[in-house]
């Protein structure tokens, strides 16, 4: 039995600490090297939160000597508490999973073979498997000039084992070879046997030189043991477009076309994968929304149905990366799965300190750029809500499906739309969609929003109102395809939508907890963001501005929803 937590009150942390998180993370950069002392702070309050439902062990990585822009702190989760564990509070005589010592020391060798010495780092676990992040593989020139900086910088602690200075001549195969040795033996030490491949390019080249490398391209094929999973998916300045398409991504589509983009989506001829049902030679007709969708049931696929552990990377590892294990990490939080005693706010905290910002997640530069891939990360879960991505064993559905006859001026009929109404409106083979607040900034566009003052965070449904930007309230809401619809879309999993009102159908679904505890975490992470970020140095534009003209028409301020 796991533990779970009802009450607030005994909560590690507040909202005022999500708060205070993000006001940090808009002003700085991570890099433990630098002596970030608040980083310090907000790396013992995530020991906290994992301590509450895992025995872990650490690696120590306290001036950057690992990785300059990773954690001080390394934690390598062994086990998920029971009840029993959690009251015995007591784990002395209890040996570790972990020889530390000489994880550390696999690591100070692997770490040459990832761009940016950004190593394979365990971060989830789930039924005893690891999900790890990383950066992609280095390219020669990179494992030699690094390797060779930290002997003549670091000293003794940057040992490169067999080759004792960067001045003895070594054949590159040879030192490819024994640096992306080193990598696969500690990938295969944390039993790891899937690998996302998240990069568009099959090398990073910048100047006309090779600046990383990939897998999935390593010419001796020394990753022949694992499944490569090759998944492009759009860098940090697609999220600009984003941005500027009003916050909006369905048939938002990336450009494919592109010069640099010469990785083609590659998933495995293999039984595991096909029991999915997806069509990925359509993957380029996908927009964002049904792109990512896919490749998060991906992962959850691997998770649940692989019989080892999973490595998702891009290029850096601190964009598309922690987007997609901040994903997975509150979809299986909201199945109950892992995380089990924390609360939203907590696995907030820890999702937004962990996996974004203690990894090195360059939020002012992205902000000041309005390449807004973290705002669109929390603004996804809504899209993920649903029990098409659950983990949990499916139980038969108990709602009731049935055709509902309309007029076409009730097309027309504005209303309000309640999420603690137990019905959902759903388009055959869709769910429903329901943007956030802020969902656009142009004219007309609807400005979605809650009513809820104290905006309190514990797992229970809020109205919410579905606002055009010019104060009106009308019943309009943005659909997108299923990605377990198996009609004739352009996605290869799509929907049939309805052409008009008489041919929409009304599914009745009974409230879902984890609907319910990803609107929550969704609904205190925007609060957040809209105070700390949108409206920080006194920038006002976007989402503010609309929350900001209907704040005048019904008597109440943005910040306060």
């Amino acid at each position: 039995m796991l533990l779970t937590m009802t009450s607030s009150s005994n909560e590690t942390v507040s909202k005022e600490d999500i708060h205070a998180l993000l006001e940090h993370s808009v002003k700085n950069t991570h890099k433990v090297k630098d002596g970030d002392i608040k980083g310090d702070f907000i790396m013992e309050k995530c020991l906290l939160l994992f301590s509450k439902d895992y025995k872990y062990s650490v690696i120590t990585n306290f001036s950057g000597e690992l990785c300059g822009h990773y954690p001080s702190k390394i934690i390598l989760l062994e086990y998920q508490l029971t009840e029993g564990d959690q009251k015995k509070d007591n784990f002395h005589g209890v040996e570790s999973v972990y020889d530390t010592t000489q994880m550390r020391e696999l690591i100070k060798q692997a770490r040459y073979a990832r761009c940016r010495s950004r190593f394979a780092v365990p971060v989830i676990m789930y039924e005893g498997k690891h999900v790890c992040r990383s950066a992609t593989l280095a390219s020669g020139a990179e494992m030699y000039g690094r390797s060779g900086l930290d002997f003549l910088f670091s000293g003794p602690e940057a040992s490169l084992g067999p080759m004792s200075s960067p001045e003895e001549e070594e054949p590159e195969l040879q030192m490819f070879d024994r640096l992306r040795g080193q990598d696969k033996k500690l990938l295969k030490n944390l039993s790891v046997k899937y690998i996302c491949d998240l990069m568009v390019e099959k090398k990073k080249v910048k100047f006309g030189m090779n600046v990383t490398s990939s897998e999935k391209v390593d010419k001796e094929n020394r990753y022949a043991d694992f499944h490569i999973l090759t998944t492009p998916y759009p860098g940090c300045e697609f999220f600009k477009e984003w941005k500027d398409n009003s916050y909006t991504g369905e048939t938002m589509m990336f450009d494919w076309s592109q010069d640099f983009v010469d990785a083609v989506l590659d998933v495995p001829n293999d039984p595991l994968f096909a029991q999915l049902g997806l069509d990925w030679t359509k993957y380029r007709n996908w927009d964002i929304m049904q792109l990512t969708q896919n490749y998060l049931l991906l992962l959850l696929h691997i998770l649940k149905e692989g019989d080892s552990g999973l490595l998702v990377h891009c290029i850096s590892g601190w964009d598309r990366t922690p987007m997609f294990i901040s994903l997975l990490r509150l979809s299986l939080w909201a199945d109950g799965i892992i995380h089990a005693s924390l609360t939203p706010t907590e696995i907030l905290y820890l999702t937004l300190a962990y996996d974004w910002y203690l990894f090195g997640h360059n939020l002012p530069d992205r902000v000041h750029k309005g390449e807004e891939i973290l705002f669109f990360c929390f603004n996804f879960l809504t899209h993920i809500a649903s029990d098409d991505f659950s983990a949990v064993k499916k139980r038969e559905p108990k709602h009731v499906s049935r055709n509902v006859s309309r007029h076409n001026s009730e097309c027309n009929i504005e209303g309000v739309l309640l999420d603690n109404d137990p019905r959902r409106l759903s388009y055959r083979g869709s769910n429903t969609s329901i943007s956030s607040i802020g969902s656009s900034s142009i004219e007309g566009a609807p400005t979605f929003f809650s009513t809820n003052e104290s905006d309190d965070d514990s797992v229970k449904t809020n109205g919410w109102q579905v606002v055009s930007s010019t104060g009106s309230l009308r019943g309009l809401v943005s659909s997108h395809d299923s990605p377990l619809s198996d009609s004739n879309s352009s996605g290869g999993h799509g929907s049939s939508r309805p052409s008009s009102c008489q041919e929409a159908t009304e599914t009745v679904i009974p409230e879902s907890q984890r609907w319910n505890k990803l609107d929550s975490v969704r609904r205190i992470f925007h609060n957040a963001y809209t105070n700390k970020i949108i409206a920080s140095n006194g920038k006002k534009g976007g989402i503010s501005n609309l929350l900001d003209q209907f704040a005048e028409k019904v008597g109440f301020k943005s910040g306060k929803t």
